[in-house]
């Protein structure tokens, strides 16, 4: 079993950054820019404040590819925001979303136990398994379509492997400052029912006021209303999205962030997995 050390200074009590950034002998995507390549050029799409104005709307797109991946024997992830060693002024954060990662794993593989304080750490499992175990006694295992909320609040341990014998695993995880960083730490899970083709609030008693996560599996072109927020950050966890405006889908791993906008509505040009973030 090959296990890495999962760290951001902030929210760990690690002082030392991420120890397995590696490069990984093992077939992996397409090649991603390394080091600092989130902030170089051409890593936001349409420019250098990587937004653009479709149909009035300002949106700012984040391509999979162009983001910062670290690597290691059996596991790669793909950091959305600074994490670790890696550090880009720009993107530190959206709202109270301080890290979006989306993670690959071999069976067997994954991260040590490591402690956390302060987020709100939500975990949604795409396809695989994955085994939690944390310092509240929690021993359980996520299957693919199933949300997971560790409230970190004054402290806790936790670890996450994917589970052998089930195929590769892949998760996506996102941390949120928490409103209360000093409360008591405790663990839920949620399996969301996401058979008819809709968005669906997955109704996590996440401990920060007015963010809710909303998922969907969704038919193609069959479309779909966004509702509004002051912060909105879409992820495409499978398939792809239309919009009309675009030259070009938005692909699996791709995301996309509203700051202040009204209702939306995105087609999916494949039968799709949508992650939506509401945040205040």
């Amino acid at each position: 079993m090959r296990l890495g050390r999962a760290s951001d200074q902030r929210y760990v009590s690690n002082e030392r950054a991420m120890t397995w950034v590696t490069p990984s002998t093992e077939p992996s995507p397409a090649p991603l820019p390394r080091g600092r390549g989130a902030g170089s050029a051409g890593t936001r799409a349409w420019g250098t404040a990587g937004t653009r104005q479709d149909d009035g709307m300002s949106v700012e797109i984040r391509r999979s590819a162009t983001r910062f991946t670290s690597r290691d024997t059996g596991r790669q992830t793909r950091h959305s925001f600074s994490f670790g060693d890696h550090y880009d002024p720009e993107r530190t954060g959206f709202g109270a979303m301080v890290c979006h990662d989306d993670h690959h794993l071999r069976g067997g593989t994954g991260f040590d136990t490591h402690r956390h304080a302060g987020i709100e750490i939500v975990t949604w499992v795409v396809s695989g398994a994955l085994r939690h175990r944390d310092s509240l006694g929690t021993d359980t295992v996520l299957r693919a379509g199933e949300v997971a909320l560790l409230s970190a609040g004054s402290g806790v341990e936790h670890s996450e492997v994917a589970v052998e014998g089930e195929g590769p695993t892949r998760f996506v995880q996102v941390w949120l400052a928490a409103d209360d960083p000093d409360g008591q730490p405790r663990y839920e899970r949620v399996a969301p029912h996401l058979g008819d083709g809709a968005l669906v609030d997955t109704e996590l008693p996440v401990g920060v006021e007015g963010a809710r996560l909303l998922v969907g599996r969704l038919p193609a072109h069959r479309p779909v209303t966004l509702p509004q927020a002051p912060r909105m950050h879409c992820f495409v966890a499978r398939g792809a999205l239309l919009r009309s405006s675009l030259a070009e889908p938005l692909e699996a791993g791709d995301a996309f962030c509203f700051t202040d906008e009204p209702a939306r509505e995105v087609t999916p040009a494949v039968d799709s997995e949508l992650l939506v973030w509401l945040l205040p």
